[in-house]
C-alpha cells in the first residue's frame, strides 16, 4: 500500500514560514492499495489536496474518521467526490451514546456551520458506524477499536491482503498521566493490540516531554511516550503525527532529535511532514 500524509497538524495552523516544511493542514492521510482501493484517514483540511490526487478511474472512496473533533472533519464538506453523482463515498466513524454517526455529521454539514445539508450531497453516500469489529474494504481488512482520547474515538489497523499493516492512532494518550510508560500489559494498554507488530504506525506525538505534565488527560502523547509506545508494540516504522500548531519547524526538528537521542528506538522513525509518501 502507498501511504501519503496530506495533513499533519493537530488544529488549524496558518501555513507560513513557521510551517513551511512540516505543513499547516490538519489530519488527513491517504492510503492506496495495490489493487487501487482508496482509503482516506480523517477529513482535516488536507483532504482537499488528497481529492485532487485521486486517480481518474476511481469511483469509490472510503473515509475512516477516528472521531469528530473539528480538526479531523473540517475538510469534509470540501471533499470534491461528495458532489459527484458517479462517486460512491463510504464514511466510517463512531457514533455517541445519544446520536448515531449520520446525526452527528449532520450537526456540521448543515447551516449555520455549513451551507450544504448532508442529504443534499450528490454522491452515493453510505454511513458505517464503528467500532464494528473487522470490515473488508477492497483488498484491505480494517479493524477498529475505541482508544483513549476524549469523546468516542477509534483507532484503525489496516492490513492489506498479502501486504503490510498500517496502524493509525492520530489522537491517543495511552500513558494517561502515568509517570512511567508503559505500565500495563500490552492487552490492557489502549491501542496496543491495534499497533502490535505493525509495519507502519502513525501516532500522536503532540507534546514535548516537558509539556505533557500540564496536559494530562487531554488525549495526546509526548514524543517520548510515542517512541516508547512504538517499542512496546514492536512496530517496524513510526511516524510522529498531530503536531501542535504552536510548534515551528525548528521546534519539531529539535524535539524529534532530542526524543530520539533519549529513546534510541530500534526501528525506523520518519518525521510527519505533509506530502510524505511511504510504501508499506
Amino acid at each position: 500500500m502507498k501511504v501519503t500524509l496530506w495533513g499533519v497538524r493537530g488544529s488549524l495552523a496558518t501555513p507560513g514560514p513557521e510551517t513551511a516544511r512540516y505543513g499547516g493542514n490538519t489530519s488527513c492521510v491517504g492510503v492506496v492499495g495495490r489493487k487501487g482501493t482508496v482509503l482516506v484517514l480523517d477529513a482535516g483540511t488536507g483532504i482537499r489536496r488528497l481529492a485532487a490526487a485521486i486517480a481518474p478511474n476511481v469511483r469509490r472512496v472510503d473515509i475512516l474518521l477516528t472521531h469528530l473533533h473539528m480538526d479531523h472533519i473540517q475538510g469534509l464538506g470540501f471533499f470534491a467526490p461528495l458532489y459527484r453523482p458517479d462517486f460512491e463515498v463510504h464514511i466510517w466513524g463512531p457514533g455517541s451514546a445519544t446520536l448515531g454517526l449520520r446525526e452527528r455529521l449532520m450537526r456540521y454539514l448543515s447551516p449555520p456551520l455549513f451551507p450544504v445539508h448532508l442529504a443534499e450531497l450528490s454522491s452515493k453516500l453510505v454511513i458505517h458506524e464503528v467500532p464494528a469489529g473487522v470490515a473488508e474494504i477492497g483488498e484491505f481488512v480494517v479493524t477498529s477499536t475505541l482508544v483513549c482520547h476524549p469523546g468516542p474515538t477509534v483507532g484503525y489497523r489496516i492490513a492489506e491482503s498479502d501486504g503490510g499493516v498500517l496502524t493509525y492512532l492520530p489522537d491517543h494518550e495511552p500513558a494517561l498521566g502515568t509517570l512511567t510508560f508503559p505500565q500495563l500489559p500490552r492487552a490492557w494498554t489502549s491501542g496496543a493490540e491495534l499497533a502490535s507488530d505493525a509495519d507502519l504506525l502513525i501516532h500522536d506525538g503532540q507534546y514535548e516531554a516537558s509539556e505533557y505534565p500540564g496536559h494530562c488527560g487531554w488525549g495526546h502523547s509526548s514524543l517520548d511516550q510515542t517512541l516508547a509506545f512504538g517499542t512496546f508494540t514492536e512496530v517496524k516504522h513510526l511516524v510522529p503525527f498531530h503536531h501542535d500548531p504552536g510548534h515551528s519547524d525548528d521546534d519539531l526538528d529539535r524535539m524529534t532529535s532530542q526524543a530520539l537521542d533519549r529513546s534510541k528506538p530500534g526501528y525506523r522513525v520518519t518525521s510527519g511532514i505533509e506530502g510524505t509518501t511511504i510504501e508499506v
